[in-house]
């Protein structure tokens, strides 16, 4: 029987076989055939926050210190933009700008104060400044991160005694990771 002799038989299908499937389960324009695979342009974002917030050292003066990735690529930028580069100088000057917009908006943080009953030691393990010693203890023993001690003496108006130093040294985590002042005494 032809299509010609039954009206209801369509003739598109008369094409129907291996590698021709029937029209109406075919992909229709504008559909996924996968509707739940990878989403679109996943991987065409560069893993900027990945990249930028790891450690590097960079040497000053004579000097290593270890600073993030994105900071050193600030310092070098405005090194550049000293130097001469114009592209350089009006984009380290962009930065600028807006760190300053961002620091008026906000203002500046003097004190941050724990107003609520609790303890503020997940907070300090969740910005990793520092590390609980033995979580299923009664009281939970915290170490202080080197970079943490390092940035905070750094900050200091005047310098500790022994005795605070001693505090401060038995606080820290790894004490041997720590870059510390010329002034300090104990245990180096």
């Amino acid at each position: 029987m032809t299509s010609a002799e039954n009206p209801s038989i369509d003739v598109e299908d008369d094409g129907v076989g291996y590698r021709r499937p029937p029209r109406t389960s075919r992909f229709t324009k504008g559909k996924s055939g996968n509707p739940a695979g990878r989403p679109r342009g996943r991987h065409r974002q560069a893993p900027y926050e990945g990249a930028l917030g790891q450690m590097v050292t960079i040497c000053e003066g004579g000097t290593e210190r270890r600073v993030t990735a994105a900071e050193a690529f600030l310092l070098q930028l405005a090194k550049r933009g000293i130097e001469g580069d114009g592209a350089a100088a009006r984009a380290s000057l962009a930065v600028i700008e807006q760190a300053r917009d961002r620091r008026s908006e906000y203002g500046t943080i003097r004190e941050v104060l724990l107003m609520a009953g609790g303890s503020i030691t997940p907070a300090l393990e969740q910005l990793r400044m520092a590390k609980i010693l033995d979580p299923y203890g009664k009281t939970e023993r915290m170490a202080l991160e080197p970079w943490l001690v390092q940035a905070a003496l750094a900050r200091l108006p005047q310098p500790l005694g022994p005795a605070d130093q001693r505090t401060v040294l038995n606080a820290t985590r790894t004490p041997h990771k720590v870059r510390w002042p010329e002034w300090w005494s104990e245990g180096q």
